[in-house]
């Protein structure tokens, strides 16, 4: 039996909820592989796409999970957990490519390749990151609100239009603003942004099996009506 009280009520009992910690390490670890792979550029038929792009949006659908089920506290704690272990990744890539490589080792170039990143593109990316995640959250939160925790749909659809939104132009702006005319920068967010949302909506019959799964399993339906959404207030972290 689904109990529906207030996510708030919910968060500090996280950890007794038997999915919630593989499923937070689990889109931990997809979004650090996104960031490693991102460099990769894969043609697939008429498309050219890095490999970020075929991970990075599924931690979307893991912030529409966390959020519908556990409430914003907990997609709040993804979120934070999430940051932390980007810029650690970041800061611990520049370190070991700026490191002299032992003599006789070939590898450097292929290594820096991999781990290194522009230190603008790391801002953006993290800067893009949190403001995303976090719009995607609150507008799902609320949306759950006023439809009354119908139509799961127009919320995970509706959270990722506004999140990518925010995502890929923050991106964008802060990552590649004065490196291309801004009619090349506008169509490469519009693209990327267009192929962030059809991902979504094709990935709305898993995400949708997902959350009725867990939300058996768990016996849980958070409805944040007396959440602080404060992204800032880790408390409940």
């Amino acid at each position: 039996m689904l109990t529906h009280k207030p996510a708030a009520e919910q968060a500090r009992d996280l950890r007794t909820y038997r999915h919630f910690e593989l499923l937070l390490a689990i889109f931990l670890v997809v979004l650090l592989i996104s960031n490693l792979v991102g460099q990769k550029l894969c043609q697939i038929g008429p498309f050219v796409i890095s490999g970020a792009q075929l991970l990075f949006p599924i931690t979307y659908i893991f912030g529409d999970v966390f959020t519908e089920v556990y409430g914003y506290a907990a997609s709040r704690r993804a979120i934070w957990l999430g940051f932390v272990a980007n810029g650690l990744l970041a800061i611990m890539g520049l370190i070991t490519v700026w490191l002299p490589p032992a003599p006789g080792w070939p590898n450097q170039q292929a290594f820096a390749t991999v781990f290194y990143q522009i230190p603008r593109l790391i801002v953006a990316s993290l800067v893009a990151y949190w403001c995303g995640e976090f719009t995607n959250s609150f507008t799902l939160a609320k949306m759950k609100l006023w439809t009354s925790g119908k139509m799961l749909w127009t919320r995970t659809v509706g959270s990722t239009v506004t999140g990518q939104l925010v995502d890929t132009t923050i991106l964008i702006i802060i990552g590649f603003a004065g490196t291309a005319p801004v009619k090349t920068l506008v169509t490469l967010a519009w693209s990327a942004y267009l192929g962030k949302v059809i991902y979504e909506v094709v990935a709305t019959p898993a995400t949708y099996a997902i959350v009725g799964f867990l939300k058996r399993s768990e016996g849980l339906d958070a409805f944040d009506y007396q959440s602080d959404f404060n992204p800032f207030h880790v408390g409940t972290l």
